[in-house]
């Protein structure tokens, strides 16, 4: 009996729909006769793909999934391809990389001739670089290999849409994939990758993912292999836990080798635990998004007035900013200013004793707790709210997506813009939550992040009502 340990077998989260019969059975067997044995959960996966319905259509018109690196997640999508060639479907086989495209062509070339078909006889191919493809000649099985483009695949129709490298799959690139397989009669798109990093550009596979998980798509399927919150990549039970490949073409040697010397290195906890984060990494907000959001006049401020102060973790600064609601239903934000915490705290309290004052949000463990009894012995009743990590995520979140949706205002102060548009996200919590890095030496991002906090108090603030008074 062989007790060698492997890693986990069924993913860690998926959604399938219910099934009785697939064609996975038959996929796996042509796989299987070409020397290679499926791994269990390839296989296990390439059942769950191709189940069909009682008409005999796929039961999961989409079906994605993501697998920590080097563990043979694009072999099933080589299974899949090899069926769906030798039993006349249409296929167009994409990755995010020339190479990758290639390899892939490659390997399909490889494992059909292994099975016993033979080029010329069965099947015959096109080599150029970039623009392979195979033709079935006893049938209308056909595949072609590209490099995902904004135009690809436009004007060509398939049964079989496949997504390789899905975590660089881009908007403008699905604008012209998606329409290639409607007018099939039973159609089936597949996007396999691993969770984005911050160089990745791509947001359809995480939207799908996200849409999956919640239960709004429908004839959908997904699995996963990861972790949910940031953990220790060196721990080698969440090796096995997130590597279902793990002790038969990946060792524990190979993965000890890759990881750096931070445990809880948000790389490695992507690319080896395969943990998803809930922002996009490389989304930052530009200068032209936020100039977009100027005003010329002075608003009209219909609300009381909000304040965030954020004492700076990398600098000895201090930013205080404000924030109102405005009679269109908008939030304008202003920074006040950003001192050096050696001037102390007096120029606070004193923009602080503003009789509009509603709310006080203060972060930054080395200051918030001074201030906040400053604050008390300058007669300000109003205690600040001094938020948990929790709720700054929310605040940035927030503010993200009212400056993106246009509802946040602001009077286009050069510091400001000069901070907001010079910014990247940086991982906090554990959660997969973001905070910001200023990527401009010499500017202080604690001014954006003061800006952030007072708009997520005002944004959280209900309208006071007014006393009515009967006699």
């Amino acid at each position: 009996m062989d007790d060698k340990k492997v890693g986990r077998q069924t993913p860690t989260d998926s959604v399938v729909l219910s099934y009785t019969e697939s064609k996975g059975g038959e996929a796996v067997a042509l796989y299987n006769s070409s020397g290679r044995t499926a791994q269990q959960w390839q296989e296990l996966m390439v059942y769950d793909i191709m189940a069909v319905n009682d008409e005999g259509l796929w039961t999961h018109m989409k079906f994605g999934w993501s697998i920590p690196r080097r563990n043979g997640k694009s072999e099933i999508l080589i299974i899949r391809a090899n069926y769906g060639i030798t039993h006349g479907e249409r296929i167009l086989y994409t990755a995010h990389r020339t190479t990758t495209s290639h390899n892939a062509w490659e390997k399909v070339i490889e494992r059909l001739t292994k099975a016993g078909y033979i080029e010329g006889e069965d099947f015959k191919t096109t080599k150029q670089y970039g623009l392979e493809h195979i033709e079935w000649l006893n049938g209308d099985g056909v595949i072609n290999f590209r490099t995902r483009s904004s135009k690809g695949g436009l004007g060509e129709g398939y049964d079989l849409l496949i997504i390789d490298e899905a975590q660089e799959y881009t908007d403008d690139q699905e604008s012209a994939l998606k329409y290639v397989v409607t007018d099939s009669a039973n159609p089936q798109t597949l996007m396999c990758g691993t969770p984005p990093t911050a160089v990745s550009s791509g947001t359809v596979f995480t939207n799908y993912r996200k849409n999956v998980l919640s239960g709004e798509a429908q004839d959908c399927g997904w699995a996963e292999w990861s972790v949910k919150t940031i953990s220790n990549a060196h721990d080698p039970e969440l090796w096995y836990e997130t590597n279902p490949s793990l002790g038969t073409i990946l060792s524990e040697r190979t993965i000890r080798s890759e990881l750096g010397r931070d445990p809880e290195s948000l790389d490695d906890n992507i690319q080896r635990l395969g943990l998803w984060l809930r922002y996009n990494q490389k989304s930052a907000i530009s200068k032209t998004e936020w100039q977009g959001l100027t005003v010329t006049s002075k608003p009209k401020l219909k609300s009381e007035l909000f304040f965030g102060v954020k004492y700076a973790k990398v600098t000895n600064n201090v930013s205080l900013a404000v924030a109102a609601k405005t009679d269109d239903g908008r939030i304008f934000v202003e920074a006040i200013d950003c001192r050096s915490t050696r001037e102390g705290n007096g120029w606070l309290i004193a923009f602080l004793r503003n009789p509009r004052m509603r709310e006080a949000v203060v972060d930054g463990a080395n200051g918030q707790t001074i201030l906040e009894a400053d604050m008390k012995d300058a007669g300000i009743r109003k205690k600040p709210i001094l938020p948990k990590v929790s709720e700054v995520i929310e605040a940035n979140a927030l503010f993200e997506r009212n400056v993106f949706s246009g509802t946040v205002c602001h009077s286009d102060q050069p510091s400001l813009e000069q901070v907001v548009s010079n910014c990247e996200h940086r991982a906090i919590g554990s959660g997969g939550g973001f905070g910001y890095n200023s990527i401009l030496e010499g500017a202080d991002i604690s001014l954006l992040d003061a800006v952030s906090l007072a708009h997520w108090a005002c944004s959280n603030a209900k309208e006071k009502k007014k006393q009515k008074i009967s006699y």
